[in-house]
């Protein structure tokens, strides 16, 4: 049967606000982590899968903040079915820029500033699990910058909790343990080859890393500036590479979330 124009209408625009509603903006949370109060934002969505919900951890730059890293990955619009959690980096001496340390950031390397970050990472994902149902084949994480950095050490630290990780403009390759020695995972790198604060050919070394370590092959298309390198162990490898520089693209969160929806833990149907 026919539809009148104007129901048409009405449907489309209902159909605009529940894609509207169907995610919950970002809140303040608190965690404690050895006596220290430690902040963030977090979206838990409206109606979680039954199976449980992924959950992806996204960490600012050096000197950003998680208001800013939920406006620009805005990951909780992309997956709205997800929890995504923005936490908020303490002030950390930086390695490229802010040696003083007056600026938020990560933590570098395994052991610096007592462990802080990896040991908030544990809080995070031990409160969701007590709080929430979440779906332990669908832990994800994602950074730029020096959270990007944070994302590779993730992976080399706590590897076994997550599903795949996207980390953008970040130098990884010291801290993953060579090929053999660290699980692979599925990673999508972003990197901008005018990047004049992580050179581009650093990132390219990062991404070579990846490859050896998740025995990624050869490269085929993917998407707009991607490209897919798949792995007979389950870990592919995308590159995006685009003509910008160290700043954070904005074709970056649709990707992203596509990446990491389609990477779940092996075994997930």
């Amino acid at each position: 049967m026919k539809r009148p124009v104007g129901a048409l209408l009405l449907l489309a625009l209902g159909m605009v606000g529940l894609r509207a509603a169907a995610f919950s903006e970002p809140a303040p949370v608190t965690w404690t982590v050895d006596g220290v109060s430690r902040e963030g934002l977090q979206s838990i969505p409206a109606a979680p899968p039954a199976d449980g919900a992924p959950v992806v951890l996204v960490f600012h730059g050096h000197g950003g903040t998680a208001r800013n890293a939920a406006r620009s990955f805005a990951l909780h619009r992309h997956w709205p079915e997800a929890i995504v959690v923005y936490p908020q980096g303490l002030n950390t001496p930086g390695r490229l820029t802010d040696p003083e340390g007056r600026r938020p950031g990560w933590q570098h390397a395994a052991g610096e500033q007592g462990d802080r970050d990896l040991k908030l990472v544990d809080e995070i994902l031990a409160r969701l699990r007590r709080e929430h149902r979440v779906d332990e084949r669908r832990i994800h994480a994602t950074g730029h910058s020096n959270g990007g950095g944070f994302t590779y050490l993730l992976w080399a630290q706590r590897g076994g909790a997550f599903a795949s990780f996207a980390p953008s403009a970040a130098g990884g390759a010291a801290l993953l343990p060579a090929r053999g020695r660290l699980e692979p995972r599925p990673v999508l790198h972003v990197a901008g080859r005018a990047d004049a604060l992580v050179p581009f050919a650093a990132q390219e070394r990062t991404i070579t890393a990846v490859r050896q370590i998740n025995r990624a092959g050869p490269g085929e298309p993917w998407a707009p500036g991607c490209t897919y390198h798949p792995s007979p162990v389950g870990a592919p490898v995308v590159a995006f590479v685009h003509e910008g520089g160290h700043a954070f693209p904005a074709a970056a969160p649709p990707l992203i979330a596509r990446f990491l929806r389609e990477h779940p833990r092996p075994g997930a149907p």
